[in-house]
């Protein structure tokens, strides 16, 4: 019986803090012990939505290949791959705008929330979607790990699916979606807003010391009551430490505050930032080396797009015979 597939995207977008961790990398890894084929890619194409300078861009693509490595991305059990290096990619995105409506990517939040925050329009950024539902599709992805500002182009992937089969011929696999359990990683010090490197005071960086992860850990915001609890709408800021404390040791949010029952936010602070820094060792540890590795690290996505290359080549020859092209 073939394995079931699973495909997932990481955006190179510069350093990765905790809540790329906990929102994306942890379920990826955590999802090397099942026995799924499992396509993870670098998705080069979907950062250049926003502004950037070239050679940085290089430089960031690079060194999320090294991040994802170090975190624990094995390429023994996954395949790792540039999103770019795949041309089938944006080939099926383009055929998949041929039955995108407007409407449904008008409606998309995340590109409403981008222009809310003063990101210019673009074309490319209006029709991510539309890419993100073919770097699915093109692979037969049957699982697709996904957070809360995803799960709507998911279901727009599905709903493009079934329209295409609907007009063509069954074709297109529907993906489900794997949602993470962990709650969405806030701002240390503006629980209202997402953990972002542009917020950096907010911003636990993977690369941070264990100096620099106490001291933001201290700082960050709580609130006046004298318990521990875990009330994201009426007590967002301390909710935020419980979150982040219950994905790095594993434990559900309600053992949390259980365990810490009894305890003021100082105590709590210190052994949350005790925590993130003994669960980062091992990353800081590892990335360390890679990053002198270059070699290693080419030869990895190398070998990934060798592997992802044909399975792509495969399904678009399919996909184009079905719509009619020669």
């Amino acid at each position: 019986m073939p394995k079931k597939i699973v495909v997932t995207g990481f955006q190179p977008s510069g350093s990765l803090h905790i809540g790329n961790y906990l929102g994306a990398f942890k379920q990826a890894i955590e999802l090397q012990k099942k026995p799924y084929k499992r396509f993870y890619f670098i998705a080069d194409y979907h950062s250049l939505t926003q502004r950037y300078d070239a050679k940085q861009k290089a430089k960031d693509i690079f060194n999320l290949a090294v991040d994802a490595l170090a975190l624990g991305i094995d390429p023994k059990k996954s395949t790792v791959f540039i999103q770019s290096q795949i041309n089938e990619h944006a080939n099926l995105a383009w055929i998949l705008n041929t039955i995108t409506p407007i409407g449904e990517l008008e409606r998309m939040v995340e590109y409403k929330e981008k222009i809310s925050q003063g990101q210019t329009p673009n074309a490319g950024l209006f029709d991510y979607p539309a890419l993100m539902a073919a770097d699915i599709l093109i692979y037969d992805a049957d699982f697709v790990p996904v957070g809360d500002d995803q799960r709507q182009h998911l279901e727009l992937t599905r709903t493009l699916a079934r329209t295409f089969n609907s007009r063509f011929g069954k074709t297109l696999k529907e993906p489900v979606a794997l949602y993470n359990a962990t709650p969405r990683v806030m701002s240390l010090n503006n629980p209202t807003q997402k953990m972002s490197k542009s917020l950096p005071s907010g911003c636990l960086f993977l690369s941070d010391s264990p100096q620099e992860i106490k001291k933001k850990i201290m700082s960050a915001t709580t609130d006046s009551h004298k318990e521990i609890g875990y009330d994201p709408k009426k007590r967002p800021a301390v909710s935020n430490l419980v979150g982040i404390y219950a994905g790095f040791s594993g434990m559900t949010t309600d053992a949390v505050v259980k365990k810490f029952k009894n305890t003021g936010y100082a105590t709590f602070k210190i052994e949350l930032a005790t925590l993130i820094s003994n669960s980062l060792a091992p990353f800081r540890k590892k990335r360390a080396s890679l990053m002198k590795n270059k070699k290693f690290i080419m030869r990895v996505l190398s070998d990934g797009a060798k592997v992802a290359s044909p399975v792509a080549k495969r399904k678009l020859a399919q996909i184009k015979r079905r719509v009619g092209l020669i």
